[in-house]
Formats: C-alpha cells, sequence, structure tokens
C-alpha cells in the first residue's frame, strides 16, 4: 500500500483526519471504494443496554447496529458485513436458544461471513452444527479440521466475494481451543497452527485465485502479554504475508484507530479489533485506482 489515511470517528458527527489527507481526496469517480464493516464477540447482546449501565449505558442493540449497516450499505452497496467470532453466550438469549436466535438476527442484519470463536463451542460441536445450518451467511474458518464432527462440511476455509470488479478473499483462523473449552464439547476437532495455515490460504488466494484484497477473520485475540505461546494478531500480521487487513476477536479490545504492522515482506497490514458486546462497530474504507493501488481510511463507530 502506497499511502494510508485513518479516519476515526467516535461519534455518529465527529470524524478526525489523523495524517495525510481526508475522505474528499477519494472522491474521484475513477476511484473504487470497498467498505468493510466488522463486528466481534457480540456474545448474544441483542438488546441496547439500559441506561443505567455502569459501563455501556444506552449502547449496542442490535436494531441500532442495523441502523447504521443500512446507512453505510445505501452510502456504498459495495459493501461487506463480516463478524470475528463470539457470537454465542453471554445473556440469556443463548441460555433459552442456544445460539439460534443470534444467528437468526445476524441473517435480518445480513452479514456475508463470520468466522467462529471459542464460545461457539460451549453448547457442543453438535449443538453449534445444529445452528450453523441456519446461517444464511457463510462461516469461515481454516485452522480447525472438523472431519471427523458434524460441523464437517458447515465451513469453508475461505470465500471469495466480488465487488464491483474488485475480488476480495476472506479466511479465518481460531484460537487454540485446549485449555479454554472443555474436551467433551469440541470433541475432535482438530486445531491447526494459524500461521501456517495463513502462508497456505494467503497463497492460494493471492497467486492461485488473483484476490486484490485479503482479509482475515481472526479470533485468536489482540496480542498477550509476558511468556505466553499463544499466537496473537499482532505475531499473525508480522510473520506473514499477502494479508491486507486482520479483523480480530476474542480478546475484546476497544481500539481506537487500527495498528499497523509490518509483514514478513515488511508490508503494512491493517489490524483491527472494536471491543465487545456489539457496542462499536469498525469500518474500514479501501480505495483502488485504475491500477488497483489502494489506500485506506477508517472508523469506529459507536453504536
Amino acid at each position: 500500500m502506497k499511502r494510508r489515511d485513518f479516519i476515526i470517528q467516535t461519534s455518529a458527527a465527529t470524524a478526525i483526519t489523523l495524517t495525510g489527507f481526508g475522505l474528499s481526496s477519494f472522491s474521484s469517480a475513477k476511484s473504487k471504494r470497498i467498505t468493510i464493516l466488522h463486528t466481534n464477540d457480540t456474545h448474544s447482546h441483542l438488546d441496547t443496554f439500559p441506561q443505567t449501565d455502569a459501563k455501556f449505558p444506552n449502547q449496542g442493540g442490535a436494531a441500532k447496529r442495523a441502523t447504521i449497516f443500512n446507512q453505510v450499505k445505501k452510502e456504498n452497496p459495495n459493501t461487506l458485513i463480516l463478524d470475528a467470532g463470539d457470537m454465542f453466550q453471554g445473556t440469556p438469549y443463548f441460555n433459552y436458544y442456544g445460539g439460534e436466535l443470534e444467528i437468526k438476527v445476524m441473517n435480518m442484519l445480513q452479514y456475508d461471513a463470520g468466522t467462529l470463536g471459542n464460545h461457539e463451542f460451549d453448547n457442543g460441536v453438535n449443538s453449534l452444527a445444529e445452528q450453523i445450518r441456519k446461517a444464511n451467511f457463510d462461516i469461515i474458518n481454516a485452522n480447525y479440521d472438523f472431519k471427523n464432527t458434524l460441523m464437517d462440511g458447515l465451513s469453508k476455509p475461505y470465500k471469495v466475494f466480488m465487488k464491483d470488479g474488485i475480488k476480495i478473499g476472506v479466511f479465518g483462523l481460531g484460537i487454540k481451543l485446549d485449555g479454554l473449552v472443555n474436551k467433551s464439547e469440541y470433541g475432535e476437532t482438530v486445531w491447526n497452527n494459524p500461521i501456517e495455515i495463513a502462508q497456505d490460504v494467503t497463497r492460494v488466494l493471492k497467486n492461485e485465485l488473483k484476490c486484490d484484497l485479503i482479509i482475515c477473520l481472526s479470533h485468536l485475540g489482540y496480542k498477550f502479554g509476558g511468556n505466553s505461546q499463544m499466537i496473537s494478531d499482532l505475531d499473525l500480521a508480522a510473520k506473514t504475508k499477502n494479508i491486507d487487513l486482520i479483523i480480530g476477536g476474542h480478546t475484546h479490545t476497544f481500539l481506537e484507530k487500527p495498528t499497523i504492522v509490518l509483514n514478513a515482506e515488511q508490508k503494512e497490514v491493517i489490524v483491527n479489533q472494536v471491543g465487545c458486546y456489539g457496542v462499536r462497530v469498525g469500518q474500514i474504507d479501501f480505495y483502488f485506482d485504475e491500477v488497483k493501488n489502494k489506500s485506506t481510511t477508517a472508523r469506529v463507530i459507536n453504536v
């Protein structure tokens, strides 16, 4: 990417240009704009938090999220809506409906794809398979091997979307389940090293399928401190190549602006995460010129 500009929006009315040039610089009729809307770790929070909530008063809620999605898609039909996992567990909706309601709401919100978090396994892999069958959007994960489970065939390692002549490859990665999820819940699901898998998948997306933009939906976690052996999004970005954007989850990290990491080829990778419980939506806009050079803006939308 030759240049990058980030717009951080902390409310519906206020945008701040941090570096470079503003959104008006991308208004050329010759440029193509691809919008990525993303969420993570919504954890069954379908209702708006009450005004009395200590942390998120009057924030969140699927209805408000739908309004944002519709407004952005009206402005730019070339929009993808993506989720980075842990859509399940956290309110009585999951306790009563086992994830069915969350899936149906995401269908109504017209998500294009999502990956799997560890909490998707909370009722067991068989229950997960039952709920995933109800999804109208793609479940994408490349590093869980489900061949000996009922999830076999219900997820894809990657999906290629075409928007306004721009080919977008999206793949997913999940966190190591051992130690986070009971063995009885994930069953014969096999976790594979996400860095190795990412290298293999992005090679296909970039070299064979000729994708112009490659996005990873990651539930690995933004970063881990100390001597942790866990692989994070920052590790993934630094140790791989060909990824343009990592949309993260798991650690409930509220980033005010995306993090830029240099990959194994010293090229820039955008890493973003928007907290938890559906109180924020991330928006990343990619602008392509006539020869498909990319420029980028980003904002965080409070829900």
